[in-house]
Formats: C-alpha cells, structure tokens, sequence
C-alpha cells in the first residue's frame, strides 16, 4: 500500500531557530522514517505590530492544504499560531503554543497586550479565531500538560498531552563533571538568563556561569554580569552546533534553566539525558513536569540567591548532585517517538 501523504505545517521567524523548528524538523524526519510521505509547509511570521497578527492568520487560512498538485494530503498536522487555521477535512493540531502575548503573558513584563480597549479587541478576536480553528481539528494535542491546560483555561477546548524526545538525545551520555553550571536558551525576555547571571554572585569558587544561545537580550544579559561584578566567572558562547553542545552538557556540575511558564522545555529533557540535574523555579512551566525538587533537580523560588543556594548546594555534596541526574536521565529514557506518532497519524 502506498504511504499517506502528511503536511506538517510551521511558521518561522527568518533568522531564528528554536524548540518549535527543531520539533517541527524532527516530526518530518521521524514521520518519513515510518514510511509516510511528508513534507513541511511554512510561511513566515511576524508577530509585531500587534495589527499584523491578524493578516498572518487569515494568510493561513487562504491555505487549501487538501491536495498537491493533484494529489491527495490524507492529513494536516498543525503545531503552533497560526497553522492551525489552514484548511483541510482532517487536520490534527499538535499544539507547540498558541500567540502566547495574548493569552497567559498579556499585561506582563513579557508581552506588548495591554489591558486597553484595542489590545483587548484583538485579544477577543484572536482567541475567537482560535477556538474556531481549533476546534475544526480531528483531533487536539499539545506538547505538555502546561499546554493542556491553558487551551482548556482560555478556551474551552480539551487537548492530550503528547512528549517527545529532544534532538540530540542519541548524542548525549553522562560524564564526570566539572566546575561550570550550564545554560542553554535563547537571550530573550521571558527566558529569564539574567536570572541565572544574577545567582553566580551567590556560588562557591571556584564554579562558573556558561552560557550558549544568542537573543535580542545578550547585551543587557552582559550588562547586568557587569553590574554584578560576575563577568569574570562567565562564560559567552553564542550559538554551538550540535556537534558542540552534547559535551557541554555531559561535563558540566548542572544545568540552570529558569524561563518563564515554559511550554515544554527541551532544554530540561536534554540535561537529563546527560545525566545532569536541573536547576529551575517554581513559576517555570513545563519544566516542573520532569524537574521534581531533591528528586531530579532543584526547584526553587525565581530569585539570585535561592537560585544561587540550590547551585551551592549541589557543589557541596556532588554525589547527591549526581544521584538527582540519574534519576533524570531514567525519566527522560522512557520519552519515545513512538507514541507521538501513533496518535497523530491515527487520525489520518
């Protein structure tokens, strides 16, 4: 029998690769080695003004995906605002997020909505665009339970939560480790790195700060390691490729990744694989779903010097910081592919 032809569809940002391209790009490739013929549809997004929102929705929604130059697409598979709104009789959403500034983040520190009578206009408009698209799907999916629940809070729509493995996880082994806690995420608002360079004024010597990923925010991030006096015990690495990364995961004492209301946090997944325990806060999202405090990491309160305690504490007794990464890596082994893709294309 032929294989079923999948449409996977992504928005991107030209220039930037984060956790939803990589998902995106692993879908396609594990779909594929499965015997399904896929391909990518993509359009570019552009989020700001806020007024361009709404174009790039209904640019998705002029999309009749249900056929290729005269051939059938069995099925549509959506991921993230505003794929969702492409047109096709079966069109499954596995959901990477929804245009967050206006839902959960509006009125934060982290988002540009307002509680002023346009900005609510259009908060209204695009969640009624939503549950319409929404709801259209076949079927509903999210990549965590933190997903779940906000499509349920904000929009009535009851989803399942699906996990899937990292990129890198047949790369990445556990090591001895050294005397630098790592991060890796983008330099941007809401991922909070400035919080991570604020607690390395509160660790022991002779430990470290290294940091991967670039953003919009690296020059404020260095600003406040010199207003802190920590610039010395930092470490900028920009962008490292994925030949680089498994071994700056595998030889360092821990992992920092402390964002804000994560949606699933990849980051979190690939630190265990590598035998690390996680250092994370109590109002980080997704990553409370695999990080259990003293369990397989530390969780703690979004402040310099809790953060910076839990770090101290970990360096002190290195055994104990040892046994949390192995219970990690036991939790993140059981996270296959395997049934992601059985629910997803069971609608096909």
């Amino acid at each position: 029998m032929a294989a079923r032809t999948i449409l996977v569809c992504e928005t991107q940002v030209p220039f930037v690769r984060g956790g939803a391209e990589l998902l995106v790009q692993q879908l396609v490739s594990e779909l594929r080695q499965r015997g399904f013929e896929t391909d990518r549809v993509s359009v570019p997004f552009k989020w700001y003004p806020k007024a361009e929102l709404l174009p790039h929705a209904a640019a998705w929604g002029l999309l009749d995906l249900s056929e290729s130059n005269g051939k059938p697409v069995d099925l549509v598979i959506a991921t993230k605002f505003p794929t969702y709104v492409a047109r096709h009789p079966r069109k499954v959403c596995w959901l990477v997020h929804q245009h967050r500034a206006a839902y959960e983040l509006a009125a934060t520190e982290y988002s540009d909505f307002a509680h002023e009578e346009l900005d609510v206009a259009l908060r209204d408009r695009l969640m009624a665009i939503d549950e319409r698209a929404l709801g259209e799907c076949v079927g509903r999916y999210t990549i965590s339970h933190t997903v779940t629940a906000r499509l349920r809070k904000y929009n009535g729509l009851d989803s399942t939560p699906l996990y899937h493995p990292p990129l890198l996880a047949p790369r990445l082994s556990p090591g001895p480790a050294g005397d630098y806690v790592l991060s890796v995420a983008r330099l941007e608002q809401n991922k909070r790195v400035d919080l991570a360079v604020r607690s390395v004024a509160h660790w022991p010597e002779p430990l470290r700060l290294v940091i991967v990923g670039e953003g919009s925010q690296r020059l404020q991030v260095q600003r406040i390691a010199e207003e802190c006096g920590v610039t010395s015990r930092i470490t900028f690495l920009g962008a490292v490729s994925d030949d680089d990364l498994p071994a700056l995961y595998r030889e360092a004492l821990a992992v920092m990744y402390v964002p804000y209301d994560e949606d699933y946090g990849l980051v979190t997944l690939e630190a265990f694989l590598a035998a690390r325990p996680v250092v994370t806060a109590t109002d980080s999202g997704g990553t409370l779903e695999f990080v259990e405090d003293g369990v397989t990491g530390r969780v703690v309160a979004p402040t310099p010097d809790a953060l910076g305690d839990a770090v101290a504490a970990l360096h002190a007794d290195r055994a104990r910081a040892a046994a949390l990464g192995d219970a990690g890596r036991e939790r993140a082994a059981a996270i296959t592919w395997d049934g992601v893709i059985d629910r997803l294309v069971s609608h096909a």
